[in-house]
């Protein structure tokens, strides 16, 4: 079964809507109906990608690895092996045809393989005398550099709306950035906000929140879009707090 079914067979077996999943998830519900179609072209790359499945899976009781891996198999864009290749070009395949066989033929690809595999074993040998850096894969967008110091709380005096309490809106509108949220005291959140989503917190006295790329984000609060609250890729650490 295709990656896509699979997902909107989790989906419909978790007995959740594409809108449901899309408020739980802070994916576009546009997005996600692309994706259980098969089609990850708009997830941005294979990183962005495996970051939604990884946020999709705990929503679908279904194992983070297991989409990954099926991710992997059906649209990675990791590149193909020697023989994987040869065999595409028809370089590996024999002759079926028993007829007017000629040696010709043969003995140019017994040549061409020849050379393949002594290429191979070449780089091979080539790459165990060479350092490899080891590459870790992140969901930290490449844009964002932390500074050498933690930037300094700010602190504002809000009123509360009719019920009591601050309501708090972060958009990503024009990049991705890691934020960290603490709601009166308690973490609700820490990870990735992607480009496009946005996440929703309120709290009766206080809103702490810290993010890395404060340029990229738009802040609402009680429903009064604020000013931003500083530059691409700056940290910004700022508190709200009820009158």
């Amino acid at each position: 079964m295709p990656l896509g079914e699979f997902l909107r067979a989790a989906r419909e077996s978790a007995g959740l809507s594409i809108d449901e999943l899309a408020e739980s998830t802070s994916i576009r519900p546009g997005l996600l109906k692309e994706i259980e179609k098969n089609n990850f072209v708009h997830c941005g790359g294979d990183t962005y990608a495996r970051g939604h499945l990884r946020n999709i899976a705990p929503k679908i009781s279904v194992d983070a690895q297991t989409l990954i891996d099926l991710y992997m198999e059906e649209h990675s864009t990791a590149s193909r092996t020697i023989h994987g290749m040869l065999v595409e070009n028809n370089v590996t395949k024999f002759v079926t045809e028993r007829k007017n066989l000629s040696w010709k033929p043969l003995a140019i690809a017994s040549i061409i393989i020849l050379a393949a595999i002594a290429g191979a074993q070449i780089i091979i040998s080539n790459s165990k005398t060479m350092v490899t850096p080891t590459v870790s894969e992140s969901l930290t967008p490449p844009t964002t550099t932390p500074s050498a110091e933690p930037a300094p709380t700010v602190e504002t005096t809000v009123a509360p709306d009719a019920n009591g309490k601050m309501n708090l809106t972060i958009a990503a509108t024009r990049g991705n950035s890691n934020i960290d949220v603490v709601v009166d005291g308690k973490h609700l959140f820490k990870g990735l906000i992607f480009q496009g989503d946005s996440k929703s917190f309120n709290a009766p006295a206080s809103i702490s929140i810290y993010v890395s790329n404060a340029g990229d984000l738009d802040l609402t609060l009680n429903g009064k879009a604020l000013a931003p609250l500083g530059e691409r890729n700056q940290e910004v650490r700022k508190t709200f707090r009820s009158k």
